[in-house]
Parts: C-alpha cells; sequence; structure tokens
C-alpha cells in the first residue's frame, strides 16, 4: 500500500492496480476508505489497500467568507444586482461530507463562477433566504420581488438577477411578473438542474447567459436558462409562458404557446419575438396577494365533492385545468361537476378554466358541455397556464376583496397584464 498524504477536498488521482481515478477527497467514514466524489457527481469508496500510488492535483483552499474588496470593481463595467434564494445553481460540495451546503457569500460566489463578475460589477448581492423551491409560499415570492425592486431602483444597477431552484421557478417567475409593475429594467430567472461540480453542470452558461440579458435592452421578467442538452445557447423566456417540462435535462424549461423572447449566448443575443424596452423612471411594486385560491388537475371519474372542500375552507377561487377545450364531467351523471360548481359560483367563489393540455387555448363554444359550463359562469382562461392562472387569481381576488363581483374578477382575469394571454399579446 501506497504512503497516502492528502486532506478532505483535495483534488487526487488514484492509480489502482487496473486503473486511474481523478476525483475530489470526502471524509470518510472509515480510516481504512478513501471516500472519492468522482467528476459524474457520484461517491465511491476504495479500501486503501488497493492504492497504488496517489497524486494531489489541487490542494483544497479554503475561501475566506465576508473578506471586503476581494472582488475588483471596473468603472467601465456596469452594474447589476443579484438575489440569491436558493437551489442547485447556489449550492456547492461540501468537502467533509459529499453533501452540499449553501453558496452565499460573494468571494465564494466569484470563485465558482467568475464569469459573471467579469462581464459585469456585481453591485449588490442580496440573500433573503435560501430555501429548496418546493417550500416556498407567497410570502417568499414577496420578499423576492421587495428585493428586486429596490435594486431595480438604484440608478447604477441596470438589471437584476434572481437565482432559484428549479421545481417552483415558473411560480415565481409569475408572481414577479404581475408584482413588479411599470418595470424598467430586466429582471432574469436562472437556475441549474446540476450543481457546478458536476462536469455536466448547466450552471455557468445560464448564469452567463442571464448576466447577458440583464443588462439588455429589454425590461421583462424572464426565465433564462440552457436551450438544449448541449452547452451552446441560451433562451429568454417570458415569465408568464414558461413552464418546467423535463424533471432532469438541462433544457427543462420551455416557451408554451408563445415564441421565445430571445436566443443568448455569452456576448451575443438575438431577439425573436417583441418586447417592451427598457427606460428610465421607478418600477412600481404591488404585491397584495390572496392565498385563498386553489389548482385543482382534473381526471376521469374524479368526484366533484372535492370542489366542496375548498367551499368549506373558504377559498375564493380555484384554478380548474381541465381537458380538451374545457370540459369536465357533466350531463346526468353521478359524477357531474355541474351541481358542485354551480353551488360554489352561486356563494362567490371565482372558477376558473385552464388548458390541462398546456398547448393550445380553451374554447367554451365548440361542444354543447363547454356552453353550459361558460352559462354558469366558469371563466375560460384562453391559453393561460394553469399555474400562472392560479398565482393571477390570487393577485386579482386580493384587488376585488371588498366586493364579489365575478364579474369584475373576470374582466381582470382576461385582460392581459405581463404577456400571461397570448391571444393578446401584440404580435
Amino acid at each position: 500500500m501506497a504512503e497516502l498524504n492528502f486532506k478532505a477536498g483535495d483534488i487526487v488521482r488514484l492509480r489502482l492496480a487496473r486503473e486511474e481515478i481523478e476525483g475530489i477527497v470526502l471524509e470518510s467514514y472509515d480510516n481504512d476508505v478513501v471516500l472519492i466524489k468522482l467528476k459524474s457527481g457520484y461517491n465511491i469508496g476504495i479500501p486503501k489497500e488497493n492504492v497504488l500510488d496517489l497524486h494531489v492535483i489541487e490542494e483544497f483552499k479554503e475561501v475566506k467568507k465576508n473578506e471586503k474588496n476581494v472582488i475588483s470593481k471596473d468603472k467601465n463595467k456596469p452594474s447589476i444586482g443579484l438575489v440569491i434564494t436558493g437551489g442547485t445553481i447556489a449550492a456547492k460540495l461540501d468537502p467533509r461530507t459529499g453533501g452540499v451546503s449553501w453558496l452565499t457569500d460573494t468571494n465564494e460566489f466569484a470563485k465558482f463562477y467568475p464569469k459573471v463578475f467579469e462581464k459585469a460589477n456585481v453591485k449588490k448581492i442580496s440573500v433573503p433566504f435560501m430555501v429548496a423551491s418546493e417550500n416556498m409560499t407567497s410570502e417568499h415570492w414577496i420578499t423576492i420581488a421587495e428585493h428586486v425592486r429596490e435594486m431595480l431602483n438604484d440608478p447604477e444597477i441596470k438589471g437584476v438577477i434572481v437565482t432559484h431552484g428549479t421545481d417552483t421557478l415558473h411560480y415565481t417567475s409569475s408572481a414577479l411578473s404581475f408584482f413588479l409593475r411599470d418595470l424598467k429594467k430586466p429582471v432574469v430567472l436562472t437556475f441549474s438542474q446540476r450543481s457546478i461540480d458536476r462536469a455536466s453542470s448547466d450552471a455557468e452558461l445560464n448564469l452567463e447567459c442571464a448576466v447577458e440579458m440583464a443588462l439588455s435592452n429589454c425590461a421583462e421578467v424572464m426565465l433564462v436558462g440552457h436551450a438544449t442538452e448541449n452547452d451552446d445557447y441560451c433562451l429568454a423566456l417570458r415569465g408568464t409562458k414558461v413552464r418546467k417540462m423535463h424533471s432532469s435535462r438541462r433544457d427543462a424549461f420551455k416557451a408554451i404557446n408563445c415564441e421565445p423572447i430571445a436566443k443568448v449566448s455569452p456576448g451575443k443575443i438575438e431577439f425573436l419575438s417583441k418586447y417592451n424596452a427598457r427606460s428610465d423612471g421607478l418600477t412600481k411594486i404591488d404585491t397584495d396577494f390572496s392565498d385563498k385560491v386553489g389548482l385543482i388537475h382534473y381526471y376521469p371519474g374524479q368526484d366533484p365533492s372535492i370542489l366542496d372542500y375548498y367551499l368549506v375552507q373558504g377559498y375564493k377561487g380555484l384554478v380548474i385545468a381541465a381537458t380538451g377545450f374545457g370540459h369536465v364531467a357533466t350531463g346526468d351523471s353521478e359524477h357531474s361537476w355541474i351541481p358542485n360548481l354551480k353551488r360554489m359560483i352561486k356563494q362567490g367563489v371565482a372558477v376558473c378554466f385552464a388548458p390541462q393540455t398546456l398547448y393550445g387555448r380553451l374554447n367554451s363554444k365548440v361542444y354543447s358541455p363547454g356552453r353550459e359550463l361558460e352559462n354558469l359562469g366558469v371563466i375560460y382562461l384562453d391559453d393561460m397556464l394553469p399555474e400562472t392562472a392560479m398565482v393571477k387569481l390570487g393577485y386579482v381576488l386580493a384587488k376585488t376583496k371588498k366586493h364579489k363581483d365575478l364579474g369584475i374578477i373576470k374582466n381582470m382575469m382576461l385582460t392581459n397584464i405581463a404577456g400571461e394571454l397570448n391571444s393578446l399579446l401584440t404580435e
């Protein structure tokens, strides 16, 4: 057995009897085992007696936290703001455990993502919280909006980037699209599906492209990420017309029922559709939101009494992801939703239908069940995504809480606020 001299965090090359292995040394549970994180991201344990030779390629150096003036500022570079909220893109390998810890310090962030700081000065980094995106609530959306608004209204900051977990990113992008009013500068949400310590990480290109859009002329809330599985370019996608469409692919997010805003690569932007241009002035904020909204995915044979639960719980609005052109069970069937929907609407609950097909749009006029449902007072939301519809309904209900006029609610839901209705977008 070779004499081994290394410490946790070192990048090493091990020579075994039949192969060589490279990776990062992790703290081992057993003194007789070398624990290695491979480039693939997987961990492997190797008995020390099987190691013929070990070469340290790079020693681990702890990045000093909270050290001032480590990142040089160039007065000729534009400035951006950065809001970090969690997710894989803000995670780093912990060499003690092989797990990850949050990447929230400016110096650490610059170490892992140096190209962000080459293109722009990061004037301010804000970390309002660090949570997995599935644990977010509307309160988190409001907090993000407040931090973004503050940065946007700094005259030196040209745009703001928000790093975020992927699972509910499209909910947050919708919320920011409604909350940030009179937007004057770019707001770019970005992510990674794979952490920066993996060779296949998508984090660096996503952030590089996010910086490009944050400095662009496009004053929109948008999501920027890989367009394909390759590291060739990203797409900028409208915040209300985007959805996560794959659990693990690097190009998980897709524009639904509209064109992407732009094709983006480091140093180059090709705009693909119209957008609001940046302008002078202050961005306002409107974060009134009602959490008494629900989202139901209809399926065949579903018991309509599920609607009674929301009624008893005091919900004020409900989005139903309906089939086809906008259908649920009707007629004389024991599973008919007509009586329950009628009761909900009569008691002032706003019931909206969105397409569970995602692509395409609803049309209540094609078949008689659709016409019957619309006559009950169901609000058909054309091509609005179900998740976007739920967020918008909470936003609208907060504006109408002093009255129960479903006609006003319908009018607001069908008024295009942030590009959520493609049929109403300017072509």
